[in-house]
């Protein structure tokens, strides 16, 4: 069991590790529940995948085809939330299915999904959906109309994921919780009762302890994972590599969601601030996380499906490209088939939780169960307010504490 030095700081009920929206999530829990908690971010607020996502609060109409009925359901029920807390951080936006002669899903498949997520979704406001007139079809932003048979509009949510992930930290910030920016993790020694985590670099160097630690580090959940002792097992995963390209341009009817023409796959194409954003890819990335970029190749092959689909416009002039890591169960064959669900994996007698994947629609349902771990090895004590309840108003980038 580790023993508190002269050189901690500073004892805290939970202790998070990464302050993108998982952590941010889990830090806004504990402290809504009265815990006294640190967050310990390497960089900055959101600065990974969490600011390099689709920007999308959905429930995952995709996902209906791989049968994860009670993810798409849980991711529903989180988007609604998101809409009632953080109405202006999540909006909820117009999505359009262009169905052509050669699109793999048929208009009855894709009618069957929509009354299908209408009903996870509780036949709420947003779960309406409809087929277009045809007579609408010119409207549609300049989109191809050679072979279009139909075109299904629907609602889902569209946020921007750092600002988001700000937001939840700031209410955490509020509730309590106490942040560090800059300031790496180094070790983590975990005992019985208690977890020491080393923190900080020459001047900043300093000793937390917790009652638990909790790994949100995203990409970098077995790297830091690694820093512990005794030592741990860790989960086999395979890191995938989603890219998007902004383009110059405008669209002013909403979100299009085609079929990549290479492969099939999903594509979103999307107002974002000044131009049209494009995404995602998913191909393996082995290295350091901290090096991902979007490749010569996905760029290619995000702007030939950007042309396929709106022929009509300029070709893409882009403006920037950026790339994201998914942490997905180790397998074989395409990411698209595997399990999307968070694990939550204990170590250390649980003291050292670590939090695997997971989706920014349902950040806050994580946080929920990785805080009913945390109960049995946490003092009592007394709640503060409900992250059912808890509006979200648009916060300024955190510094950090010093």
């Amino acid at each position: 069991m580790p023993n508190s030095t002269p050189d901690c700081v500073g004892h805290y009920d939970l202790l998070v590790i990464g302050a993108g929206i998982h952590g941010a999530g889990v830090a806004q829990a504990a402290a809504a529940a009265g815990y006294s908690v640190l967050v310990l971010e390497k960089g900055q607020v959101a600065g990974g995948t969490s600011s390099r996502s689709s920007k999308l609060i959905h429930g995952g109409l995709r996902y209906l085809e791989s049968g994860q009925l009670s993810l798409v359901r849980e991711c529903l029920r989180e988007r609604s939330l998101l809409f009632a807390n953080a109405p202006q951080l999540v909006r909820p936006v117009p999505f359009y299915i262009p169905i052509y002669r050669r699109t793999r899903r048929r208009p009855w498949q894709i009618r069957v999904g929509l009354s299908l997520y209408a009903l996870l979704t509780g036949l709420q406001p947003q779960a309406r959906f409809r087929r277009l007139p045809r007579a609408q079809w010119p409207d549609l932003d300049g989109l191809a109309g050679d072979d279009l048979q139909a075109v299904f509009q629907y609602w889902d949510g569209q946020t921007d994921d750092a600002a988001l992930t700000q937001a939840v930290l700031a209410s955490a910030q509020s509730l309590g919780a106490h942040l560090r920016t800059t300031c790496p993790v180094t070790a983590i020694r975990a005992g019985a009762g208690v977890c020491e985590v080393d923190a900080g670099s020459d001047s900043t160097a300093g000793c937390y302890t917790a009652g638990m630690v909790v790994n949100a580090a995203g990409p970098w959940v077995n790297s830091l994972l690694a820093l512990a002792t005794p030592a741990a097992p860790t989960l086999a995963v395979d890191l995938v590599q989603g890219s998007h390209i902004l383009v110059a341009g405008q669209l002013e009817r909403g979100i299009y969601y085609t079929e990549a023409p290479q492969d099939g796959r999903a594509v979103f194409v999307m107002p974002h601030r000044e131009g049209i954003l494009i995404g995602t890819t998913e191909r393996p990335f082995t290295g350091d996380p901290d090096t991902v970029t979007a490749s010569t190749e996905e760029i290619a092959y995000l702007s030939e499906c950007y042309r396929h689909y709106f022929p009509q416009r300029q070709p893409p002039q882009i403006l920037a490209s950026f790339a994201g890591l998914r942490v997905l169960p180790r397998g074989n064959g395409n990411p698209f088939h595997r399990s999307r669900d968070t694990l939550l994996h204990a170590t250390h007698g649980g003291r050292l939780l670590s939090i695997y994947g997971g989706k920014l629609t349902a950040y806050r349902a994580t946080a929920e169960k990785v805080l009913r771990r945390a109960l049995p090895l946490l003092p009592p004590r007394s709640a503060r307010a409900s992250t059912r309840r808890l509006p979200l108003p648009p916060a300024a980038a955190s510094a950090g504490e010093r």
